[in-house]
């Protein structure tokens, strides 16, 4: 990642992605670890997909992403979803306010009044099976 320097499995895109989390060689991915590198990119903001949490991991074993085994990517898609799920939501994903309630009345209804039997649901006491 500094000039010279390639990560196996690590394209360009991702490369930029790990430098600007301040992970910019192999001993520092080691250090940090697949799991912990992902959820810095995805903290910064970026976008990656679990490719790229297997890229990282493949790139620490010394051995192309699709090669790690599938209990061990099991193992990482569960820690990254506890990971990310503490996250921060970015203020433009977050849920708004609710909107005010409004209640409509259909014509020949005071508010008071319910709805008569056989109004959108069958009485299951009426029914029986003989």
């Amino acid at each position: 990642m500094s000039t010279g320097t390639k990560l196996r499995n690590i394209g360009p895109k991702s490369a930029a992605w790990l430098r600007q989390t301040g992970i910019r060689s192999q001993e520092d991915l080691e250090s940090v670890g697949a799991l912990a590198a992902f959820v810095r990119v995805k903290r910064a903001g970026f976008k990656p997909s679990l490719n790229l949490l297997y890229a990282l991991e493949g790139a620490i074993q010394g051995c192309h992403w699709q090669e790690i085994p599938d209990e061990r990517r099991s193992e990482l898609v569960l820690a990254a979803g506890d990971e990310v799920a503490k996250l921060p939501l970015p203020k433009n994903k977050r849920m708004p306010a609710a909107a005010p309630v409004k209640t409509v009345h259909l014509d020949g209804e005071d508010e008071g009044d319910m709805p008569g039997p056989g109004y959108g649901f069958d009485d299951p006491s009426s029914s029986r099976d003989d």
